[in-house]
């Protein structure tokens, strides 16, 4: 892919005292003659690419390898065999020098536990990767006010972890790893210690950030409906492999297993389907001045107003231009 910032190609990581011989192997790999073997495999022959701008989920279950996979990407784990690309750089050919530059200076990571400095401020728990590297004392605190600001805790700057709350925690966690305006986002699991109410609010403010930031996402997850709310792109894994790589609406309505078919059997299509792959054709001569509809919409956003109107709505493009119609019967058949 021309636009691909990160890119895995046939990356395997296997476990097991002797995982570091498995380099020599010939060429065909099998996972479960590796197991047979003594080795864990967490994560079998991934192949995908990550377009600039793009929120790529990453989702499973306990044990499905998703987290293992972050690591390999991010380079904290090697891969046992394959290639990450991040910005045209191979991690597997980078020197360990190489890598910790490439973090700092590319990569931002979010994780479960918020893992703030308890001694520092939230100001300076914000502004301690720019020191890290040398960045005077004046800019980081300037940069890290502003972090702080995007993410809503302006005025709680002098705060400790201890005196701020789970999600103001999180927050200062998230704009420490936007500090350095990293090319790449990585984010594993981020919200899942939140309460509910905290982690839809999370969620909110994680769209919020990404409608105004446009950062290259990675972000895993065992929730499928955070998955389809955050995603222009989901894999889903199973036992290290990744089952299947489509947009939230390809997923739920095209699954590709039967795995695949049970795990998104709970998610109402209304909620993936869009408006554009419903409408019916658009009116030969359209109202410019009558309703419409847009057509990036979900079903289950649009779902009030074909409720109350009598007729079928038009549907606009992101330029306004009337691309179809859309009615009551095109919607029953997908509820």
């Amino acid at each position: 892919m021309v636009d691909a910032i990160l890119e895995a190609r046939g990356v395997w990581k296997v476990f097991g005292q002797r995982a570091e011989t498995l380099r020599s192997h010939p060429s065909a790999w099998d996972a479960e003659a590796l197991r047979r073997d003594g080795f864990v495999v967490g994560v079998e022959d991934a192949t995908f690419s990550v377009k600039r701008g793009e929120s790529f989920v990453i989702m499973g279950l306990s044990g499905s390898g998703k987290s293992t996979l972050l690591r390999c990407l991010t380079g904290l784990y090697p891969a046992t065999r394959g290639h990450v690309l991040i910005d045209d750089i191979d991690l597997s050919l980078a020197s360990r020098q190489s890598l910790v530059m490439l973090r700092r200076q590319k990569v931002g990571m979010v994780f479960q536990s918020f893992a703030l400095l308890p001694h520092l401020s939230a100001l300076d728990n914000v502004a301690f990767p720019l020191q890290v590297t040398g960045i005077a004392k004046t800019d980081r605190r300037q940069r890290a006010e502003a972090a702080l600001a995007l993410v809503g805790l302006k005025g709680l700057e002098q705060r400790f972890p201890s005196q701020m709350s789970g999600g103001q925690q999180q927050r200062v966690g998230i704009a420490r790893s936007l500090i350095a305006d990293p090319a790449v986002w990585f984010l594993d699991e981020p919200f899942s210690a939140l309460d509910p109410l905290i982690r839809r609010d999370m969620q909110d403010e994680f769209m919020r950030l990404q409608s105004q930031l446009h950062k290259t996402i990675v972000f895993v997850t065992h929730d499928l409906e955070e998955a389809v709310r955050l995603a222009d792109r989901i894999a889903i894994m199973a036992d290290g492999r990744i089952l299947q790589i489509g947009t939230p609406e390809d997923v739920v309505t095209n699954p590709a297993t039967d795995y695949v078919r049970r795990f998104v059997s709970g998610i109402p299509k209304s909620r993936v389907v869009r408006v554009a792959r419903v409408m019916g054709a658009a009116p030969a001569k359209p109202d410019l001045a009558g309703p419409t509809l847009p057509q990036t919409a979900t079903l289950h956003e649009v779902m009030g107003w074909i409720l109350q109107s009598e007729g079928p709505i038009q549907v606009a493009d992101a330029n306004g231009k009337i691309v179809g119609m859309l009615s009551r019967a095109e919607v029953a058949t997908w509820l």
